[in-house]
């Protein structure tokens, strides 16, 4: 029964924790039933060493993440993309540009709908698409594999993030400058630095960037 005195944020932060810990449960219980069937124990103490040098880093990138994108996402568009996947190479240009074109906030309830239709769009194309992609990979490898047009395939997350990045640094000259001026020296000086551990540099600018905005904001410059 419908609780009338809930507000919209209300009704996403209850539904939207129903659903992530019903994905939750669905995602380890894949690897259960296999283990079950095949009686396929895992190594633990493998496990366990796998954990202790992995887990540390994406629970850092788990909270910086929640910290930096929530803002930019809104409630409902959040919940979506932390259960979906591939936050920073789809979900949140998907929902910048959404936001952008219809001129909304994020942190508004406009602005979280738009968000949500926007990260639910983005989700259900892309499902389209691994499966068209799964149904024709074999007629098209010969096509996808071509010489010609390999070099397309290395720009595309480039051109995206160039699209975007062209209307927001236009409008917001001052606070770009800092932001990629770090990235670059980030990217040019420090080797261990590359497109694996963007999951983690991506965060780091955008708090960076808060900090950065928050003192030249003080100074008056902003």
């Amino acid at each position: 029964m419908k609780n009338k005195n809930m507000t919209y944020l209300d009704t996403v932060h209850r539904d939207g924790t129903i659903w992530n810990l019903i994905v939750m449960v669905l995602l380890l219980a894949f690897p259960v039933l296999v283990a079950v069937i095949f009686r396929a124990a895992p190594d633990w103490q493998g496990v366990l060493l796998g954990l202790l040098s992995t887990a540390p880093m994406y629970w850092a990138v788990g909270v910086i993440e929640v910290i930096s994108f929530v803002p930019m996402l809104g409630a409902g568009g959040s919940y979506l993309s932390f259960v979906t996947g591939n936050i920073s190479n789809l979900k949140l240009p998907c929902a910048l540009n959404a936001l952008e074109s219809h001129g909304v906030n994020p942190q508004t309830e406009e602005g979280d709908i738009v968000s949500t239709i926007s990260i639910a769009v983005s989700s259900i194309v892309t499902t389209v698409i691994i499966i068209l992609g799964v149904i024709l990979i074999i007629p098209l490898t010969p096509i996808l594999k071509n010489d010609l047009l390999e070099p397309a395939f290395a720009q595309l997350l480039p051109a995206l993030f160039g699209a975007l990045g062209v209307v927001f640094i236009s409008k917001h000259v001052k606070i770009a400058i800092a932001p990629i001026a770090l990235m670059l020296i980030l990217f040019i000086f420090v080797p261990f630095i590359n497109t694996s551990t963007v999951g983690i540099m991506v965060p780091v600018g955008v708090l960076f960037t808060i900090a950065v905005s928050r003192i030249l904001y003080k100074k008056g410059i902003l």
